[in-house]
């Protein structure tokens, strides 16, 4: 191998195995280091070639890290994939596979125990912020809030009859 390239080598395998990161996020690492772009091509086939680098295989565990974890919207998986270099098309093929709904109520779950106890203007009100701020639409948001609002009724009622 030649002396130029490995210590470029090295540093971009460092920069690895904190975690897996996309070609595009190594790209703007070796470069800022201040490497020539030829070096730069180079190491990337490499690391291609060793399979070190997939694009679509870091789309799939960052989105089923993120869905068990901090669900969010498909629409804010897009934008944070899109922002580390992932391609439409590996973004598009992954979170067809995921519903906006359902990602919407494993969101909420864990909060409602928390806002259980609240009146319903403000249980509505904290629980459509919520939503929104993980890039829910509007209409996503009223069904998630009308999902709740009817199972919180049910067991309502359940206690009210005992």
């Amino acid at each position: 191998m030649n002396k130029k390239i490995e210590p470029v080598l090295n540093l971009a395998i460092k920069y690895l195995s904190y975690q897996p990161r996309t070609v595009h996020e190594i790209r703007k690492h070796i470069q800022k280091k201040g490497f020539d772009d030829d070096i730069v091509k180079k190491i990337i086939e490499i690391l291609l070639e060793k399979k070190y680098l997939d694009d679509n295989n870091y789309a799939q565990l960052f989105i089923q890290g993120r869905v068990r974890n901090k669900p969010k919207s498909k629409f804010a998986f897009r934008y944070e994939l899109k922002k580390k270099g992932v391609s439409s098309l590996v973004i598009d093929k992954i979170l067809e596979q995921y519903d906006d709904q359902t990602l919407a109520i494993k969101s909420v779950k864990p909060k409602i125990r928390l806002w259980q106890n609240f009146d319903d203007k403000k249980f509505k009100k904290k629980m459509m912020n919520y939503l929104r701020y993980r890039g829910f639409n509007y209409d996503i948001c009223l069904a998630t809030l009308d999902y709740f609002c009817e199972s919180n009724n049910l067991i309502k009622e359940d206690f009210d009859e005992n």
